[in-house]
């Protein structure tokens, strides 16, 4: 995976971490009336296209796609926030570890 990959793999996860934590991820979201959501839906859909050019993991990103359409559901949101960062981590560790031979 390219530096950029990584950079949006990593950043998606970070943003999905955050907007996973029950009071502030909420309060962030209800305080930016749902733009967050928004933000995020954006981030997914471009690093999903950057993973797909480089033949990388796309399932956390596709996840984080329908995660920002339904996660303005207020318990539902959380769960798919907490369950898309969780994802988006693993697949980061295992993108880290695999040596790209030149």
């Amino acid at each position: 995976m390219s530096p950029v990959g990584k950079l949006f793999k990593w950043g998606t996860f970070a943003y999905e971490a955050f907007l996973a934590l029950p009071v502030i991820g909420g309060t962030f979201v209800l305080a930016n009336a749902w733009a967050p959501l928004g933000i995020a839906f954006l981030l997914h859909a471009v690093a999903i296209i950057i993973l797909l050019r480089e033949g990388g993991s796309i399932i956390g990103n596709a996840l984080g796609v329908i995660t920002s359409l339904v996660a303005w559901i207020p318990f539902i949101g959380w769960f798919m926030h907490a369950i898309t960062a969780l994802i988006l981590l693993v697949e980061g560790i295992s993108g880290s570890r695999r040596n790209t031979r030149y």
